[in-house]
């Protein structure tokens, strides 16, 4: 029976199988294709994908998995005569047991022997993609400005509370005195929003191991304390999840945040008595954070059936001072987020009218 290692061409044969064993660590989908078109190679990713083993897509044609056939066929020769350096196009592959899948696809010359490697992105992992990064440099550029706003607001207000102190040490009327101390009291105000500002984008400084069940066992107890009447918080545990090396005091401020501001956008079913907020702990195999392929991660789900999170602000909605509610202060979610974050974790949210959830990712390998 003929390889896939035997159809490489005699440059590659030596290097080859270490090369492929290479290719099955990859979570994306990659295979290896013949000057005839047929799959010579395709990894634990592309298997896993398709539906099928190994033995069972190789030595067939590539364009027999997919629908838009016409259009691979024809990429696939350009890429084998060097047209394009990397050749992109959009199309939708087949797949056993489940629903045909639109991906991106990138073709790329192999070798002078008409190999070519065939790279296929799943269109929803690259949207996701542009989000995580859209996300990332949106947190990069709020805390630059929050810490430059700050700093900024800290040393004038200082100076005003100062003033004001020594004014109402000459004053002896009541009523201005008054003027003072609101004067006093605001300043204060200020300052303490400052300093949350700024509090969040310390490091971690007390990592450990942290059992993630005991972080949400804590949020649950603030939270019913806090509403103890008209909420229900389910638990959906994997008791199975490793322990999170990180600091447990952010994890904590992190999950309750989520969790309050759940909570609060559930005031009106808390009224009727059928408000709900589950905690779903699981673990996600081949995750890539920031770029980065970890092979487990922490899932960590914050859902609530409250009426969803307004289209106006879903694309900023970890944003500083952005909030869905009247009185809100906009910082709960900006700050989660920059606190998971510090973890090499990030927040997500899928949102409908009936269903909330937020899920936070934490790499555990």
């Amino acid at each position: 029976m003929t390889t896939a290692k035997d159809k490489l061409g005699p440059t590659q044969k030596a290097g080859a199988k270490p090369a492929l064993e290479v290719l099955d660590l990859l979570a994306t989908l990659v295979l290896l294709v013949g000057a005839k078109g047929e799959v010579l190679f395709a990894n634990s990713a592309t298997q896993e994908i398709f539906g099928l083993p190994g033995k069972l897509i190789e030595g067939n044609l590539l364009s027999d998995f997919f629908v838009d056939y016409k259009t691979i066929i024809s990429s696939l020769h350009s890429a084998q005569k060097e047209h394009f350096s990397a050749l992109r196009l959009n199309a939708t592959i087949k797949r056993v047991g489940a629903d045909n899948m639109p991906v991106h696809v990138i073709f790329a010359s192999a070798n002078t022997l008409g190999q070519v490697f065939v790279e296929l992105i799943p269109l929803e992992q690259q949207a996701k993609q542009v989000r995580e990064e859209r996300i990332i440099d949106q947190a990069q550029a709020n805390k630059e400005l929050i810490r430059n706003l700050a700093h900024e607001i800290k040393n004038p207000l200082g100076g005003i509370r100062g003033a004001a102190q020594l004014l109402q040490m000459e004053m002896e009327s009541k009523d201005l005195v008054e003027y003072t101390q609101v004067i006093i009291r605001e300043a204060d105000r200020l300052q303490t929003l400052v300093d949350r500002l700024l509090a969040p984008h310390r490091k971690p400084h007390e990592v450990r191991e942290v059992n993630v069940h005991e972080v949400c066992e804590r949020v649950r107890s603030l939270i019913l304390a806090e509403f103890p009447r008209g909420l229900k918080v389910r638990r959906d545990y994997d008791t199975s999840i490793p322990f999170v090396h990180g600091d447990v005091e952010q994890l904590i401020q992190a999950v309750l945040n989520v969790t309050h501001n759940a909570a609060q956008a559930l005031s009106d079913r808390i009224a009727v008595g059928d408000a709900q907020i589950t905690f779903k702990t699981r673990v996600a195999r081949q995750v890539i954070l920031t770029k980065q392929l970890y092979k487990l991660a922490l899932e960590l789900h914050v859902i609530d059936n409250g009426p969803g999170v307004p289209e106006g602000i879903k694309d900023r909605l970890f944003s500083p001072l952005v909030s869905g509610r009247d009185g809100g202060s906009g910082l709960g979610l900006n700050l989660a987020q920059t606190f998971i974050q510090q973890h090499r974790g990030l927040i997500e949210f899928e949102s409908v009218p009936g269903r909330t959830d937020f899920k936070i990712l934490i790499p555990l390998q």
